[in-house]
């Protein structure tokens, strides 16, 4: 019986199988009718039912749980995106996130923060660690190299970083816009287990922190406005935007521009003096 036509999910199924090599997975490579897997060999590396699978493929049994989404991209070898789509198909929704700990960006993403001279970027995790920046980024807002791997975390800054502090020109209003991001951040991503550490180590060391948790105030970051007060440089107007990282959705790639001539001016002025000599 073939897949009846409107069935997305058995057509994206029997088109993965057809992909896999069954001598790769020991299974006869004989004369087979159709390349790939058999759908009795997909069952069995998925842990489910022969039956069960075909009707999947052939559109019928209802919609699949989760946990059987899980196995079949398991069982079929399927990247994030593919697992991903897989959800959508079966289930019309993606899969619940489950964060992955990583601190590294690729050289291309690292150019791309090199190619803004006068727009200050970072790479931050979902956890609000900063792993990327660029020139601009270590001039205007903090210079991160020089600190601690652990300490390049933008809540540790806001809360226990007395310089970060005093250059926001409205310190409550940023703080509690930074935590309300934050926490929406973290459970989009599915970290709450990875922020426990961080959450009580500023809520010990801040109770600003430790009240304005309490509050549970979520916030949206997509873009706003930032006023710093420069040690050096003076009073910086910046417009700031969030973009996603494609096949990154632990990353996000945060861009300041200058919201004025005048901040613009300094920030070209500062960046052309620290430039190395031609």
């Amino acid at each position: 019986m073939a897949s009846a036509p409107d069935n997305a999910l058995g057509i994206f199924l029997r088109d993965r199988r057809s992909r896999l090599d069954a001598a790769a997975f020991g299974f006869g490579s004989g004369r087979r009718r159709t390349p790939g897997l058999r759908r009795e060999e997909v069952a069995q590396r998925s842990n489910i039912s022969p039956t069960w699978y075909t009707w999947l493929e052939q559109g019928r049994g209802g919609a699949p749980s989760a946990d059987v989404l899980n196995r079949l991209a398991a069982g079929l070898m399927l990247t994030e995106p593919e697992r991903e789509h897989l959800f959508i198909l079966g289930l019309g929704r993606p899969p619940e996130p489950h964060y992955k700990i990583s601190d590294e960006v690729t050289p291309r993403l690292q150019r791309v923060l090199d190619a803004l001279p006068t727009s200050p970027a970072i790479i931050k995790t979902a956890t609000w660690d900063v792993v990327a920046w660029n020139a601009a980024a270590a001039m205007v807002l903090t210079d991160y190299g020089k600190l601690p791997r652990a300490q390049r975390n933008i809540l540790r800054l806001i809360f226990t970083d007395s310089g970060v502090k005093a250059g926001q020109e409205d310190w409550l209003a940023v703080a509690r816009y930074v935590v309300g991001a934050f926490r929406a951040d973290t459970v989009r991503a599915g970290a709450r287990a990875e922020i426990t550490e961080l959450v009580e180590d500023l809520s010990r060391s801040s109770p600003e922190f430790a009240a304005l948790w309490r509050d549970n105030d979520v916030a949206g970051h997509a873009h706003g406005l930032k006023r710093i007060h420069h040690p050096e440089h003076g009073l910086l107007e910046l417009e700031f935007s969030v973009f996603a990282v494609d096949g990154r959705p632990d990353l996000g790639m945060l861009v300041y521009n200058s919201a004025t001539a005048e901040t613009a001016r300094r920030i070209q002025s500062v960046m052309a003096a620290r430039s190395p000599a031609a």
